[in-house]
């Protein structure tokens, strides 16, 4: 099953090889680039809402326009998962057995060959590409327009958008290269066996559904166009920067020890060890999603304002307590659903309710998935009165049983600390109990 967006950008990690790479290219594109982690946190840093009910209806907002087959969201993150599963790939097919005593990173590292020139340029044609019809899927262009991305690249391109492609200009153009990397890209890509060697390529062949086109011929055409399109902003950025091989190799040089005649075998390593256009790619759709789902959720606001007050304060109060028993688990509802094989709760809406089933669909999923839950599998979450650990009295969890290898249903019914005290569904209070944060899920 597919991951929601909430999923994968709660999982990003806030450092590894990709971020620290990134952050050493800072000064390409300098203060553009936050490395935004957590999707509450996201919603804070983006929008400036502190309060926990709006950012509670701002998430399920975008998860839901996430799975909106009317929005290109999810097709953009494959997009950008699948080129950078095949690149990696690619690095790794180049592995040879080479002395390494150069490069002092990691051991295998000297074990990794520099791609020819023909291959590496294909992977950077082939990353426009992708970066295009992405781009066109998010902004709900119909068709991918290179012209239009290539104006929206020299005036609009910010944050986690324009890092990304900063970071294509210096590890996939100039690194492994050269300084005089467009001339070279243009030169193979006019050439008369250019598109035999694209079409051949298992990086274009993993992306080739999705590059528009009748014929492979059409898709080389609208590769080379891409490229043509923002080989001029490319040169821009390199010409205002002054980047070059030695100045990224500088960026790098606190975690990779890298000598000049092996920037390309860095270039290699990287292209096997990062996945800087998923990461940074989640982060372009995480952004846009988070602000569209702003601007709804404050005209929802704004209309719920107008609306008539038809209750006094202490029968309204009663109202909306008695509604809030009730609606966590209405039709339509978000809750956390779970999952015995992955251990982990996962995001869902509920589609019919049949006395203590639940009819659900997961988030990021088609209905092909949908399928009816019990009470004990289902759960909602009170973030506004959630601890530092995201749990709050009166929440659901679960308690793996190593004696019974078993998972348990408990309700928390005191916190203390990193302690919970809980009540197991279906048994009576003598087996309530004191549980360690790391016992509860």
């Amino acid at each position: 099953m597919d991951k929601s967006i909430i999923q994968l950008v709660d999982e990003l990690p806030s450092d590894n090889i990709t971020v620290k790479v990134l952050k050493a290219l800072d000064y390409v594109a300098p203060g553009q680039w936050d490395n935004l982690v957590g999707f509450d946190n996201s919603i804070r840093a983006i929008t400036g809402e502190t309060d926990a009910k709006v950012i509670q209806r701002i998430r399920d907002r975008a998860a839901a326009l996430y799975i909106d087959p009317k929005h290109g969201y999810q097709a953009a993150i494959k997009l950008y998962q699948i080129i950078d599963k095949a690149d990696t790939a690619m690095a790794t097919a180049a592995l040879a057995n080479k002395v390494g005593e150069k490069i002092g990173f990691l051991s295998f590292l000297g074990n990794i060959t520099p791609k020819a020139d023909v291959t590496q340029t294909v992977d950077l044609v082939l990353k426009i590409a992708v970066e295009i019809i992405a781009f066109c899927k998010i902004n709900g262009i119909p068709q991918p327009n290179p012209q239009e991305f290539a104006n929206s690249l020299a005036n609009n391109y910010q944050n986690a958008s324009l890092m990304r492609m900063a970071a294509l200009v210096c590890i996939d153009g100039i690194l492994p290269l050269g300084p005089d990397f467009l001339a070279k890209i243009q030169s193979m890509i006019s050439g008369a066996d250019t598109g035999n060697a694209i079409a051949q390529n298992p990086i274009f062949q993993a992306v080739n559904s999705s590059l528009p086109g009748n014929t492979p011929s059409d898709k080389v055409g609208f590769i080379a166009q891409g490229f043509n399109s923002v080989q001029g902003w490319m040169n821009g950025l390199v010409a205002k920067t002054g980047v070059t091989p030695q100045s990224i190799a500088g960026g790098l040089s606190s975690f990779i020890q890298i000598a000049d005649d092996n920037l390309d075998f860095v270039a290699a390593f990287l292209d096997q060890t990062t996945n800087y256009y998923e990461h940074t790619g989640i982060q372009t759709v995480a952004r846009s999603l988070i602000l569209q789902a702003h601007n709804l959720v404050k005209a929802e606001i704004a209309e719920e304002a107008k609306q008539p007050q038809k209750q006094d304060s202490s029968s309204a109060t009663n109202a909306t307590k008695s509604k809030s028993n009730t609606a966590q688990y209405a039709v339509n509802s978000s809750v956390e659903v779970w999952n015995d094989e992955e251990e982990d709760w996962y995001q869902a809406t509920i589609q019919r309710i049949k006395d203590d089933q639940f009819y659900i669909n997961y988030v990021g999923s088609g209905s092909s998935s949908n399928e009816w839950v019990g009470e004990e599998n289902i759960r909602t979450r009170d973030y506004e009165s959630a601890d530092d650990n995201g749990y709050a009295v009166g929440q659901k969890v679960k308690y793996w049983d190593e004696d019974n290898e078993e998972w348990y249903t408990a309700i928390i019914e005191e916190i203390r600390g990193q302690q919970y005290y809980v009540h197991y569904v279906g048994y009576d209070s003598s087996y309530d109990e004191w549980l360690d944060v790391e016992e509860i899920v």
